[in-house]
């Protein structure tokens, strides 16, 4: 049976070559010829005028010029909707449709390759694997910073004081008043705890051995390292990071500054150089803390209190307290800045990346403090 005269006709308006369709009745039901170039520059307001139509049986392509993704994409769609066949379609338009149409599909997610155990153990394996690759990357990035070291000892020039003299101020100076409060607070919680456990024995005198003690040998430093992991190790990773993606460290490279010379090293002196200061600080507060409690809820004068400190702490628990405290500094700047140098792809990368360097760098520091720890009781500082 011939075709029928069209019915209904859609057109964009303004263009000899403009995208266009009608529809005829066929043998098979209701076909849509499609003509003209179907590109985005000639569609116009056609798709809306295509979500109208409804049960065709053929859509005959063979009118249809030039197409692009655009014009591919509206007659997938019409495709989906209304489940018509394609025909008279060009190599160039077939081929572009079976790419829409692939494009088109969901993503399958794979099922488990293995059960709840196994699956277990291989993401135990993928959390070792990664481990010692982030050990053994540390170990190679400590070896590009001594020698980046050593090349700006021999060339004094190069060494950034601006950029030194900055993260002094930043991890330093202005993270006085966060570890002053929080090292306030933590004196006056191992004061009050300890004396209620003491009271029970009698001992209630020697909360003041308990403060001195903790606090000088371990609880100063450590919480400060901890502290300092969170305030400038992040930030380290952040803005290395940062300056990764917008290859800002790329152009340094370009134009030959070293960029663990510009910016890896100042990081690192600066936090190995302000971690002991920031420590004996964090010591001084929490001792203060302690005091202000025994004082006002035990009525030990202050007097006493000093003198007891005096008394019951020995020099070697300051001693062990700034021994320990550039080896942390190390540790939280060179795990900020070794995060930071990897990240790559995307923004997402620069999270993942500092929170790695955050984690890291804190669990790095509370193992060096166990094996501290057994070091120094080994050599009778206890």
């Amino acid at each position: 049976m011939p075709l029928v005269p069209a019915v209904q006709v859609g057109q964009t308006s303004g263009m000899a070559d403009a995208a266009s369709f009608h529809i005829e009745d066929g043998p098979t039901g209701r076909n849509l010829r499609l003509s003209g170039d179907w590109v985005i520059a000639r569609v116009g307001s056609i798709s809306d005028d295509l979500r109208g139509e409804a049960d065709l049986a053929k859509l005959d392509l063979s009118d249809v010029g030039q197409i692009d993704t655009v014009g591919a994409w509206l007659i997938h769609r019409t495709v989906v909707d209304t489940g018509a066949e394609v025909t008279g379609a060009s190599e160039n338009a077939a081929r572009l449709l079976n790419e829409v149409m692939e494009a088109d599909r969901p993503d399958r997610l794979e099922p488990p390759r293995y059960g709840g155990f196994l699956r277990g153990l291989d993401e135990l394996g993928d959390a070792v694997n990664i481990a010692f690759s982030s050990v053994i990357g540390l170990l190679a990035f400590f070896g590009r910073l001594v020698r980046a070291f050593f090349a700006v000892l021999t060339h004094p020039k190069r060494i950034a004081w601006r950029e030194l003299i900055t993260r002094f101020e930043v991890v330093g100076v202005r993270a006085l008043g966060i570890i002053g409060l929080m090292s306030f607070l933590i004196g006056v919680v191992i004061a009050q705890q300890g004396s209620v456990q003491l009271r029970q024995l009698g001992f209630e005198s020697l909360v003041v051995n308990l403060v001195g003690r903790i606090t000088l040998r371990e609880l100063g430093v450590l919480m400060t390292a901890i502290m300092v992991a969170g305030r400038s190790g992040s930030a380290f990773a952040a803005q290395l990071g940062t300056m990764k993606l917008t290859e800002e460290i790329d152009a340094m490279r370009t134009i030959g500054v070293s960029p663990a010379e510009a910016l890896v090293l100042p990081r690192v002196i600066a936090t190995i150089v302000m971690m002991p200061l920031l420590g004996f600080y964090a010591s001084l507060m929490a001792l203060f803390g302690g005091g202000v409690f025994v004082w006002i809820a035990m009525d030990m004068p202050p007097i006493a209190y000093i003198q007891g400190i005096r008394d019951v702490v020995p020099i070697t628990d300051f001693y062990v307290g700034m021994v320990k405290a550039p080896v942390f500094g190390a540790i939280i700047a060179m795990a900020g800045c070794y995060q930071g140098m990897q990240v790559q792809g995307n923004a997402e990368e620069i999270g993942k990346r500092t929170t790695a360097a955050v984690v890291q760098a804190i669990f790095m520091v509370i193992v060096l403090d166990a094996f501290f720890a057994v070091f120094f009781s080994e050599i009778g500082w206890v």
